[in-house]
């Protein structure tokens, strides 16, 4: 079985490092050994997206991430594929918890206004993706909450950045969207046509 050390590296490195196995090696089965939440659910769904079955074994603070992918894993896959519509594919950035300098009060409502006004822009809008302390708007208790609940309701995928949970202790409080890594987020900035950062 194929064995990958990342403990003690931090976001994107052990799924990049999950890849670079699959793509190079396509390992039937491939075991992943990661120390925090954020790289575990990093490297489950990457595996998954490459077709592996996980699961994953917890001991302390370690985890160890297994994938089998057996005779269904021929060669790599793309980590995100192109919807193949014929509309434009806008990924909005957000980068804080508010909107603009000056007064913070002030830019919380409008940031809440915004995160409010998005489904205006339609089937364009394909991506958010929350980093930074803009994942704080993803949580229990943020008063965008019930609005980025209805875009991901609506087909509408949200990213947020599992470092910058981490790094704010909000890995638990996360309501909303999928917990992502650096890896993720340039893909979709590739395949988006147009980005948007807030």
């Amino acid at each position: 079985m194929n064995k990958i050390d990342a403990r003690g590296l931090s976001c994107p490195a052990p799924v990049l490092e999950t890849k670079a196995a699959v793509e190079n090696r396509h390992p039937r089965h491939l075991e992943v050994l990661v120390d925090n939440e954020p790289a575990r659910q990093n490297v489950v769904r990457f595996l998954e997206s490459q077709g592996y079955r996980t699961h994953v074994d917890q001991e302390g603070a370690l985890y160890t991430v297994v994938g089998t992918g057996g005779d269904s894993v021929p060669g790599p896959k793309p980590v995100e594929t192109a919807s193949g519509d014929a509309g434009k594919k806008i990924m909005v950035m957000v980068a804080a918890d508010r909107m603009g300098s000056g007064d913070d009060l002030l830019g919380a409502k409008l940031m809440i206004n915004f995160i409010k006004t998005l489904k205006e822009m339609g089937d364009e809008l394909w991506r958010l993706v929350f980093v930074n302390s803009g994942v704080k708007l993803t949580i229990d208790g943020a008063g965008t909450l019930e609005d980025l609940k209805g875009l991901e309701e609506g087909g509408l995928t949200l990213l947020v950045c599992g470092t910058c949970l981490d790094h704010f202790d909000l890995l638990e409080k996360k309501r909303v969207g999928q917990t992502t890594n650096m890896l993720d987020i340039v893909t979709a900035m590739q395949l988006a046509d147009k980005v948007i950062n807030i």
